[in-house]
């Protein structure tokens, strides 16, 4: 497994996961896979820490914060899957239903090499990598997450943008058979397909990640698989998942929640302590797994490096 250099925003896995279990488990990868079936007693801590078995190979996040990583058990049990359900604890044991065989996206619009994709010719085209970020929830929750999968600026430099494309519109699948609430209709929790989108600057980001797993395998049905976007400086709503197309337009598009309640959701979508929802503030939030709560960071702790992107905005009015 490779090693990348740390930066600003990375997080030390040894603070993110327990000591033993940490020091264990970097063993247990570098054994290799015969070794893997001979470490009994391994595999029997990995079990009771509810952990997947490693099966991508991906270069390692080594980084140095002091966040803790969320228990794989809470990362997949708590999740904002409205295709399913709007009952967060409910998606898990419903998501069963998504088909993702033979999954492709279509990459069209404003680009040299438009193309239709799928996840083994991303793992042909691109490096894939582990990102462990923070995850801030518009409803006031958060969590830290280790997702593996490739820089949207990679996939973006192979489809060449042209000129004038302005903005990256992102659409989820569309399926009856595998999402129950859109069977619905018009009686569905919100009009399909989910819809959301990223000025081109803020898609180049070395931050904005198409994520294909967490914790060291495939994506969990309930997180957005097979593959799904995730823009840590933003709120949650943003990073779309189970994306069947990408498209490369001129006009900023109109995301889903931004069509839901204008009134209460824009297309920026960035974290701000400073700017309260108009139903509750955002001032602080609650780790999942944690009786407390804490303070919010600026755009979730990466003011550093996407603050510029903002710059000469009034960020009160750009929500």
């Amino acid at each position: 497994m490779n090693i990348i250099r740390k930066k600003s925003w990375q997080i030390n896995e040894n603070l993110v996961t327990p000591k033993e279990l940490f020091e264990k488990r970097r063993s247990f990868i570098k054994l290799g896979a015969a070794s893997l079936v001979a470490s009994g007693a391994i595999m029997d801590l990995l079990a009771k820490e509810n952990l997947p078995n490693i099966t991508l190979d991906f270069i390692k996040d080594e980084n140095k914060n002091s966040l803790k990583l969320n228990t794989y058990e809470q990362i997949t049990s708590h999740n904002n899957f409205y295709e399913f359900t709007t009952k967060q604890s409910a998606v898990k044991d419903m998501a069963y239903t998504l088909q993702t065989d033979n999954w492709k996206i279509k990459i069209d619009g404003l680009v040299e090499n438009p193309m239709e994709i799928d996840l083994d010719d991303l793992k042909k085209m691109l490096t894939l990598e582990e990102r462990i970020y923070r995850f801030r929830c518009v409803e006031g929750w958060s969590m830290v997450v280790p997702w593996n999968g490739y820089t949207l600026s990679s996939l973006i430099k192979k489809v060449k943008p042209l000129s004038n494309a302005k903005y990256v519109r992102f659409e989820t699948l569309v399926d009856t058979t595998s999402f129950p609430d859109q069977k619905r209709g018009a009686f569905g929790a919100i009009e399909y397909p989910y819809v959301e989108g990223l000025r081109i600057d803020e898609a180049m980001n070395d931050l904005s990640f198409l994520a294909i797993g967490l914790y060291g395998d495939l994506m969990p049905k309930q997180n957005g698989a097979p593959i799904r976007l995730v823009v840590p400086w933003k709120y949650g709503f943003k990073s779309i998942k189970s994306i069947v197309k990408i498209s490369f337009v001129e006009k900023e598009p109109l995301n889903t929640w931004q069509k839901e309640n204008s009134n209460e959701y824009g297309f920026y979508a960035n974290v701000n302590p400073n700017v309260d929802h108009p139903r509750w503030s955002q001032k602080k939030e609650r780790v999942l797994g944690s009786f407390t709560k804490q303070n919010t960071l600026m755009f979730n702790g990466y003011e550093k490096e996407v603050s510029g992107l903002y710059a000469g905005m009034d960020l009160t009015k750009f929500i």
